[in-house]
């Protein structure tokens, strides 16, 4: 499976270490918000559609979480938060919001690392559980279907009619 991951981080170093480790681990598919700022992340995420973002709260023109919650509108990938907000309200607040997982600055790349693969373990499972039909999209475990990112909303009847017509 491809590993196609975001890194969006408005601290340079940080952004080139993190991608350096992931490639020698064989995380090969990389990109990054090219001016660092969550407007940028955003329009990358649509194009590139990774399945993990490694995403900083604290960016030049909108946080983090705000990123994150525009995200969930169109994206199941995993997101992971590397930030040096530790109070334990911004951690819950980072994953209310959607987030997966939140790591706190300073971080140890070994346990990046384990986080990153824990993420995409997840994601695969659950990519593996979809069904794709021209522009929909099923989700048979979470019963819910998507016509090209906005849910449909069916009855329990036309759903189930809909899985044996699959």
């Amino acid at each position: 499976m491809e590993n196609r991951i975001l890194l969006v981080d408005d601290e340079e170093e940080i952004v080139g270490l993190v991608e350096e480790v992931l490639q020698k681990e064989g995380f090969h598919v990389i990109r990054k918000a090219h001016t660092d700022t969550g407007t940028d992340a955003l329009k990358i995420c649509r194009n590139f559609q990774p399945n993990v973002i490694v995403l900083d709260i604290m960016l030049p023109d909108m946080d983090g979480l705000e990123v994150c919650k525009q995200i969930r509108q169109f994206s199941y990938c995993s997101i992971l938060f590397l930030s040096s907000k530790n109070d334990d309200v911004d951690k819950i607040l980072g994953l209310s919001w959607g987030g997966d997982d939140y790591i706190t600055k300073p971080f140890r790349i070994n346990e990046l690392l384990s986080r990153m693969r824990s993420v995409q373990r997840r994601y695969h499972r659950q990519e593996e559980d979809i069904v794709q039909i021209q522009y929909l999209s099923i989700y048979p475990k979470q019963g819910k279907v998507y016509r090209e990112q906005e849910e449909v909303l069916l009855t329990a009847l036309e759903y189930r009619l809909l899985m044996v017509f699959i």
